[in-house]
């Protein structure tokens, strides 16, 4: 991707990844619109970020990402760029019934339907642009889950697959397909889920130091950008990631 003069939508632009690429690309002379369920929170964002887009939807519904869509072809029509990274995650006990399920979010609408439904309306979009890029953020939580978010462990696990068979069927059309894969990163993701958990397990990262990583990678064209042992999950053997899915899930 070239480092600057790019038309970037970015889904869930108001915290965490999203809201540092915003940053970062907006820095590095990119325009940039994001989306975000929260009005607050996307003025807070445009007040931060000079020149920022933004744009108010619910992905969660097929309502909201074709008004999104409208709303990028209406007034982003350069847009060759699509990072979808809206995602949820959520604490469930299966044992509990559909008790936990039902009870909350839901993360397969957000963290699955969105990006490939978002991806099917963008294409046309994309298709003909010079250096047109879907960008899909995944987590290293789709390589090695962890029992206490299983849903989310699956609908990462998802972006990746459908990461790769997205960038053969993309290749004809000039449209290039990256994943970042995120190690667990400092965010409002999950925070009760995430009180629960000592700190150091899984090694928390600052967001603009990991962002700073995606920039790069984004920059070199890499297919899957990885980070910490995110790079090793994705070269990693099935009997490597079996021993540590045991050790994240304390089974002996």
């Amino acid at each position: 991707m070239n480092e600057s003069g790019n038309h970037v939508v970015i889904t869930g632009g108001t915290s965490g990844i999203g809201l540092a690429l915003a940053e970062a690309l907006s820095a590095a002379g990119n325009e940039v619109l994001i989306c975000g369920r929260r009005e607050k929170r996307l003025a807070e964002a445009g007040a931060r970020i000079p020149n920022l887009r933004t744009f108010a939807c619910d992905l969660a519904e097929t309502g909201g990402r074709r008004a999104l869509y409208d709303r990028v072809r209406e007034i982003f029509p350069d847009v060759n760029a699509l990072i979808n990274n809206a995602g949820i995650q959520r604490n469930i006990d299966f044992r509990n019934g559909p008790q936990d399920l039902e009870s909350g979010e839901n993360e397969i609408r957000i963290n699955l339907e969105a990006p490939v439904f978002l991806t099917a309306l963008f294409v046309p979009l994309l298709k003909g642009k010079e250096g047109a890029y879907i960008v899909n953020i995944s987590s290293g939580l789709g390589f090695v889950p962890m029992a206490s978010v299983p849903v989310y462990c699956a609908t990462k696990a998802a972006r990746h697959t459908f990461s790769m068979t997205l960038r053969v069927q993309m290749a004809p059309l000039g449209i290039k397909v990256l994943e970042v894969t995120p190690p667990a990163v400092e965010s409002e993701l999950n925070p009760q889920g995430r009180a629960g958990r000592p700190r150091g397990a899984m090694g928390l990262v600052g967001v603009h130091e990991y962002v700073a990583s995606v920039v790069k990678g984004l920059r070199d064209d890499v297919p899957e950008i990885g980070y910490g042992y995110t790079q090793d999950m994705m070269k990693a053997s099935r009997a490597d990631l079996d021993k540590r899915f045991q050790m994240v899930n304390r089974i002996t």
